[in-house]
């Protein structure tokens, strides 16, 4: 059995420089990779400007929008809390949740992050994994601290497989290595193809700010998803991730 993965930075459904509104375009791409599980960071959960809601979608819960019928199970953890509404992450899945929590792993007061756990439970086989999804600050000293809390959070459930994903923005790889080390986790693409993915700006990536690391869990395809169309949408491009899971 595979298990389908896609992680992505929506920049709140808005394109590279906020100049056109795409949510209904990048529900459309994300529909037709029809994943298992979404790990979306920079998710709207509220805003009181109907302009930026889609037509055919009047309301501004951007993970409802987004999961529509295709991921019932989904979770939501809201980091970012401003006068018109709120963002953070939030992952959509085709398995049930089982449990979920939010961790505030700020630093400062313009960077409002947050670690969105959330236990799934595979029916065929029974087994549980651990999902964890995170926007980590631009700073690396706030990214150091960070990636410490997600250490210290992580290490009583290390005898889970998990997957921790998301938008780490180690440009310099610093963190990665610590995360490997104290965790035991190994970063998909770096394991497959002996590097990290170029995921940011989306339209020539040139930076690597995405990571997907498996504890207890083996990749069998790494893909930066770089077509045209993706980088038409969001600032960064998705990573898509197939696990072989054991019966």
């Amino acid at each position: 059995m595979k298990l389908r993965i896609l992680s992505y930075n929506i920049h709140k459904g808005f394109t590279i420089g906020n100049t056109e509104f795409v949510l209904r375009e990048i529900r459309n791409a994300l529909r037709a990779m029809n994943a298992d599980i979404l790990f979306l960071q920079e998710v709207q959960g509220d805003h009181k400007d109907s302009e930026w809601c889609p037509d055919d979608w009047k309301t501004a819960i951007q993970f409802e929008y987004l999961a529509d019928t295709i991921w019932p199970h989904f979770s939501y953890g809201k980091n970012a809390v401003y006068p018109d509404g709120h963002h953070g992450n939030a992952i959509l899945s085709k398995f049930p949740i089982i449990d979920f929590s939010n961790l505030t792993i700020s630093t400062n007061r313009l960077e409002q992050r947050g670690l969105l756990r959330t236990t799934i439970l595979i029916p065929e086989t029974g087994q549980q994994i651990l999902l964890a999804n995170t926007h980590l600050d631009l700073t690396q000293n706030g990214r150091n601290k960070q990636a410490r809390m997600i250490i210290d959070n992580l290490l009583p459930d290390k005898d889970l497989p998990f997957i921790l994903v998301g938008d780490f923005n180690d440009w310099n790889k610093k963190i990665s290595p610590m995360i490997e080390k104290e965790l035991g986790a190994k970063e998909a693409f770096k394991t497959l193809h002996g590097k990290f993915p170029l995921t940011f700006p989306s339209f020539m990536p040139m930076l690597s700010l995405d990571r997907i690391f498996l504890h207890k869990l083996s990749a069998t395809k790494a893909i930066p998803l770089k077509d045209a169309h993706w980088r038409k949408l969001s600032d960064h491009i998705p990573l898509y991730l197939e696990i072989d899971l054991p019966d």
